[in-house]
């Protein structure tokens, strides 16, 4: 019998499927590792403007849900995604020191897409006075980034070198930093930081295409490829590669937003 790969991620819902838990267990999936969920919100989007309504669930909630994979069954990577708030950061922490979780990647979602401020202010200040030095790889965007560093924005190539390297003086082993659309540039860069040496991939940017759920799939995709043994650097590999195919075969949903293909290799 072939070895089963289990995956947790701590992290919301979003009603559409496009994002959140819903990205997070597609990818699994399709990385043929075992998916499991502790919920941390319900996002609903609002049919006629999709502006967005959060309902978070109680935090004695949260912990029975973590209860249950880490006093039962041992998970081979873990990763996070919507935390709201800093007593929910605080219970993921203890919980990754209760239960020794392994190849944790933190997906610190502050930002939404389209926004530019950090949602929760002490949620975020808590990621990154807390929760950042249990990493064993962070993924942040540009903008979460720049808060992460102390620098005032990213907006080239070495601002994100910098960024890399003041986010490993905070105790995260690997940082990937998606420059995303948010360059100037023809191109998009994406940048590993292994804590010595720097790893980037550049491809142009493409029109036409949808990218809700990008960020929580790639993170996704990273995450499942831990679980089943690979080095940070493959894994950062067969992430890109599973996510050009994802963001090039997206689809549109409604008038508002699309979502990225999670299927898109296997088709």
């Amino acid at each position: 019998m072939s070895e089963n790969f289990k995956a947790l991620t701590i992290a919301g819902s979003d009603t559409s499927g496009s994002a959140g838990m819903e990205a997070d267990l597609k990818t699994f999936e399709e990385m043929k590792v075992y998916g499991m969920t502790a919920l941390t919100v319900i996002v609903a989007q609002n049919p006629q403007t999709w502006s967005h309504d959060i309902f978070p669930i109680e935090l004695s909630t949260i912990e029975k849900q973590i209860d249950t994979i880490g006093g039962s069954i041992t998970p081979d990577a873990m990763k996070t995604g919507m935390l709201g708030s800093a007593a929910l950061v605080e219970l993921v922490v203890n919980s990754i020191e209760k239960y020794k979780f392994k190849n944790i990647v933190i997906d610190p979602v502050m930002v939404c897409k389209g926004i530019d401020t950090i949602m929760v202010p002490e949620a975020a200040a808590a990621i990154k006075t807390k929760l950042v030095k249990y990493a064993d790889v962070i993924t942040p965007n540009t903008l979460e980034a720049a808060y992460l560093a102390d620098i005032p924005s990213i907006k080239t190539i070495d601002d994100i070198k910098t960024a890399c390297v003041k986010i490993h003086e905070l105790g995260a082993k690997n940082i990937i930093i998606k420059s995303g659309s948010r360059f100037a540039s023809d191109d998009m860069s994406d940048v590993l930081f292994d804590g010595h040496d720097f790893l980037i991939e550049q491809k142009p940017k493409l029109s036409n295409i949808y990218n809700s759920g990008a960020g929580c799939s790639f993170s996704a995709a990273i995450t499942a490829c831990l679980a089943k043994g690979a080095t940070i650097h493959d894994a950062f590999k067969t992430t890109q590669a599973f996510m050009q195919e994802a963001v090039v075969n997206s689809f549109k949903l409604n008038k508002f937003t699309g979502a990225v293909c999670h299927w898109a290799l296997r088709k």
